[in-house]
């Protein structure tokens, strides 16, 4: 009877979850349901497993609604049908072809409401009749067409409760006050479950309606093969010709990688090849080859990562540069026969060239075929009080207030609903977003399986997320992109533009193990380069004294916070400086984690012990470390392999204490670690952009700042770049470009830099300068550039004309008499025809540290000087940082500029660590402990005068904070009469700020990793 249920995926519509509408549906005994929701497909293939589960028949179809104007109801009469809607919704959402108001679907039923159906209805289109319209269906031109009525009782939600919860989603979706949302924007107070026999009771005056309604039902029947694959299956066409081609690529990269001889090598892709082959995963590594081989064509850098860097024939094909014969990577990890979910191949682009690479997947696999996964954007706590506030009225200030601070009790009523209906919008879908890197390239089109949508990002997505797409049969492609191989690209650009060096990055001794950048690893000098330049890192280098691309690969994985919490981090920091103070406590921990020191640091270490020690198959070995990850589905599964991970280790004899304390430490790792193939492809990156930093520090730190998306603010790699030897200038109409350019040892700031200044202007004032040549003053300047007083200005006070010779003063007084208050769009060039009046101005005495003030203001940071220039104190502390490993134990006062500070939670309360730079240069850092920062709270951005113990762990300074006091700037002197504005300008100094929320790491003593033998 219920032909036009919503559930939560009718976006700010429906109130109820699939899991909702099936347990009310379960309590009142009803077998089988329509799930109908609003232009979507999005709940289908959840609704359709529940709803057997409870043995309730699943039927769906969707709701065809133009803005508020419900058009009609689709039901499909089986998944063909499907299709014709996912079409008809994909040509709205894609193309922009209206909805028709009676559309051509012969395997759907189509349902009208009663205030809009056509004059002639087909064979299989009804209208729905509701409760409250069965008292019209005594007027002739009705009572003739009671034979094509069914029963109309949508489902919306279930309380008076969930009613005003959707009548405030409503009022979100309209951006209206509920006291002004139309009455045809809600849903009727009808819209909720009642029993069939009531339905029957209902219109038992009309039960050849009724009839209608079952018939129709009846009818309907929604097939659908979950375990099927999807993806496009093959690359030539057969799939005899697909390994045909993929063999001969695999074995033609061996040679290339490994010579002619390699037996190991053979052997791993002989088993490889036949494993890929049983599974079907020819078409699917082709495809991967083929999107390489296009990017490769281009010029362009690719990292292929993750668990696909397990494999060797990946390997030899390109995709990955990972050798797993030399890192002894287990292709298990990525493939086997017993893996029942789908791998995929992560590769990374720079996010400069990854827009290309979607086109060509486009264009070569057809946009029928292909998009991106789907995800549900929840609404989140804080935006939850912002949308339901403005929906009750609540003014800005107080929604300010209370999203800062959610945890107080507010007295107010209105606040008390907020919070109250707030509550129930958690985990609610409050839009449809576009995966941020997984692709889908499909054998049938894509509409077969779901309606497709266009996000602002311009490439289509499906309706469903990448769990829906795994269930469904589809393996995702993840074509993701960073910044930090758009700096290498950059820097690699740059030598050869700037200097014609020609560095071929992918080189070995580039990418692997290089005598200087080995020392700059062991000293931490990193700052910069991808994934190794965060103070966390850096400081873990330097306690390891990293100096090879092995333990570089060690401590990409140590890093990572799971692994630290498991207590792996510390005790592998331990073992590499003491290795004679501890003793493995059995031989297949030596023999196989003989590199980690006995330690489990990788995902493929679970795999080892459990194949080694425990003696199961590395294929179930896998399942163990994918159930303990929490990516295994059934408990009872890990229950099995559990059982028989115990009994053969008691068949091989080993003792149960001790293989109980080994399954405890996997039990412990598994959820936490890292896939070595992972470590690795990211260890080989941060090598390269090493590489470029120690010897060519200057184009790097001038691509660094251009990528703008590394750790730390521009400002720190402007400094790093300062501290490499380069004369940093502000930028200039003249030499700068809208980014960052270096001329020698010159770095000019780009214009892009310049927040005040509109891209747009930004971008033609380099284009102008290429095309008519240099700016020979300020005034030809404004006859060539159209811009206003405010982004002259601007441009003034951060020194763009310096080249003309000309005091900022009297430029700022030129411009006005020039430009005035007109707008560059009414401003005549003929206005410049004739020679310009020229004026005598007053000579206008500047501060020296003027320029600094003015930096700060536009960019947040001084150029000209350093912050310590700008304090009013002289005193520069007792010790700088070069020397603080000399100081153990010992009390030490410094002065130091904050670089960036992390938030870690502790048992006691917050903490913080702190990153400086004293007068030096130099980086050095901090711990802040709750008591301490009580009394002695962080207050944004500058310079502060620490006092501190020195703390040395593991060749390792740090200084534990006893007291702190930010220093004071001098006053401004551009205000040095205007008593509120000296010392505005220190506000505007930045700091980074890391937020971390998670429980507090365990203590040492709790974690209890034997040092011992224990056999």
């Amino acid at each position: 009877m219920f032909l036009n249920c919503h559930s939560f995926h009718s976006l700010r519509y429906g109130t109820l979850s699939i899991d909702d509408l099936i347990s009310q549906a379960l309590a009142l005994g009803i077998e089988e349901l329509v799930l109908t929701d609003i232009n979507t497909v999005t709940g289908i293939y959840e609704f359709k497993k529940k709803c057997e589960r409870n043995n309730i028949r699943p039927v769906v179809g969707v709701e065809v609604r133009k803005g508020s104007e419900l058009y009609y109801i689709t039901i499909a009469k089986d998944f063909r049908g499907l299709s014709e809607v996912n079409r008809m919704l994909t040509s709205y959402n894609c193309d922009g072809v209206d909805l028709p108001l009676q559309p051509d679907l012969n395997d759907n039923f189509i349902i009208y409401p009663l205030d809009n159906f056509p004059k002639n209805l087909r064979n299989n289109e009804y209208i729905g009749i509701r409760e409250d319209e069965l008292n019209v269906l005594i007027r002739p031109e009705l009572k003739r067409l009671i034979s094509k009525m069914v029963v109309l009782c949508p489902v919306t939600f279930s309380t008076k409760k969930e009613y005003n919860l959707h009548r405030i989603l409503r009022a979100i979706d309209n951006n209206l006050l509920l006291s002004k949302l139309p009455e045809k924007e809600v849903c009727r107070k009808s819209e909720y479950f009642r029993s069939v026999d009531s339905i029957h009771r209902i219109y038992r005056h009309y039960p050849e309606i009724i009839e209608n309604t079952q018939k129709l039902l009846s009818q309907c029947n929604f097939e659908f093969a979950f375990s099927t694959p999807r993806n496009r299956k093959h690359y030539t066409g057969t799939k005899a010709d697909d390994l045909k081609l993929l063999t001969r690529l695999a074995y033609a990269g061996l040679e290339r990688r490994y010579g002619r001889n390699h037996e190991q090598a053979k052997q791993r892709i002989e088993k490889e090849l036949k494993v890929i082959d049983e599974l079907n995963f020819s078409g699917y590594f082709l495809i991967t080859w083929d999107i390489i081989r296009y990017s490769n064509s281009m010029g362009f850098m690719h990292v292929g990562r993750g668990s696909g860097a397990n494999s060797i024939v990946a390997y030899c094909l390109g995709i990955t540069d990972i050798c797993p014969i030399e890192l002894d990577l287990y292709f298990e990890r990525f493939l086997n026969l017993n893996r029942k979910s789908p791998p995929d191949f992560d590769i990374d682009w720079s996010w400069q060239e990854r827009d290309i690479i979607l086109d060509y997947i486009f264009n070569r696999y057809g946009k029928e075929y292909v998009a991106f996964c789907g995800t549900n954007v929840e609404f989140k706590y804080r935006s939850i009080i912002r949308e339901v506030g403005k929906a009750f009225g609540l003014p800005k200030e107080e929604l300010d207030e209370f999203s800062k601070y959610p945890e107080r009790v507010f007295r107010d009523d209105i606040v008390k609903q907020v919070q109250k209906y707030g509550k129930l919008l958690e985990k609610f879908p409050n839009q449809r977003s576009m995966h941020s890197c997984g692709i889908i390239i499909s054998e049938e089109p894509l509409t077969n399986f779901t309606s497709l949508e266009m996000p602002p990002k311009g490439f289509p997505i499906v309706q469903w997320d990448m769990h829906v797409a795994e269930e469904i049969g589809f393996e995702k492609f993840d074509i993701l992109s960073q910044r930090g191989l758009g700096t290498i690209n950059d820097t690699v650009r740059l030598l050869e533009e700037k200097r014609e060096i020609k560095v071929n990055i992918k080189e070995t001794t580039i990418s692997k193990d290089e005598a200087k950048c080995n020392e700059y690893l062991s000293e931490g000098r990193t700052i910069g380069c991808f994934y190794i330049e965060s103070p966390a890192m850096r400081g873990l280098l330097r306690r390891l004294k990293c100096d090879n691309y092995k333990v570089l690969v060690a401590a990409s994985s140590i890093i990572r916070p799971g692994v630290a919490q498991s207590g792996m981090m510390r005790e592998y920091i331990f073992r590499h400086n003491n290795p004679d103070k501890f003793e493995y406590f059995h031989p297949v921990f030596e023999k196989q984690l003989g590199e980690t020191y006995g330690i489990m640091v990788y995902q493929e270490d679970v795999i080892k012990i459990a194949l080694h020690y425990g003696g199961v198959s590395a294929a179930d070995g896998d399942i163990l470390r994918r159930a303990m990850s929490g990516k295994g589905r059934s408990l009872s599964a890990l229950q099995k392999v559990k059982d028989d991970f115990f009994a053969s280790c008691r068949e091989q004899g080993h003792p149960e204490e001790l293989s109980k304390e080994i399954y405890r430490q996997i039990e412990s790792f598994a959820g936490y670690s890292f896939c070595k193939a992972h470590s690795a492809s990211y260890a080989v990156e941060s090598y390269q952009s090493l590489y470029l930093k120690v010897y060519y520090p200057l184009e790097f730190m001038v691509s660094a700042i251009n990528n703008m998306g590394g750790f730390y603010r521009t400002e720190v790699y402007i400094h790093e770049a300062r501290m490499s030897g380069g004369k940093i200038l502000n930028p200039c109409v003249n030499k700068s470009e809208y980014e960052t350019t270096i001329y020698g040892d010159e770095i000019y700031l780009g214009l892009m830099l310049l927040e005040k200044v509109e891209s747009r202007i930004a971008q033609l004032i380099p284009q102008e300068r290429r095309r008519n040549g240099d700016y020979k003053s300020m005034e030809d300047f404004i006859k060539r550039i159209p811009i206003g007083i405010e982004t002259l200005q601007t441009l003034i006070f951060i020194g763009a004309f310096r080249f003309s010779g000309v005091p900022k003063n009297e430029l700022l007084l030129k411009a006005r008499i020039l430009l005035g208050d007109f707008k560059p769009e009414k401003r005549f060039q003929t206005l410049f025809e004739e020679p310009i009046k020229e004026y005598k101005f007053p000579e206008l005495k500047r501060n020296v540290f003027e320029d600094a003030f003015d930096e700060i203001e536009i960019l947040s940071f001084p150029v000209s000087c350093t912050p310590f220039d700008l304090l009013q104190t002289k005193y520069r502390g007792t010790v700088m940082a070069k020397d603080l490993t000399a100081f153990h134990k010992k009390e030490v006062k410094m002065l130091a500029y904050l670089i960036s500070r992390k938030h870690v939670p502790t048992k006691r309360g917050t903490m913080f660590f702190g990153t400086w730079i004293d007068a030096n240069g130099n980086y050095f850092d901090t711990a802040h402990f709750p008591d301490c920062l009580e009394k002695y709270p962080f207050q944004g951005g500058g310079c502060y005068l620490l006092l501190g113990i020195v703390e040395v762990d593991f060749h390792f300074p740090t200084i534990t904070i006893t007291k702190m006091a930010k220093m004071p700037f001098m006053a401004d002197p551009r205000y040095s009469h205007d008593e509120e504005k000296k010392y505005e300008a220190q506000q505007r100094i930045k700091e980074d700020i890391s937020l971390t929320f998670r429980a507090p790491y365990p203590q040492e003593h709790e974690i209890g990793l034997p040092r011992k033998k224990m056999f």
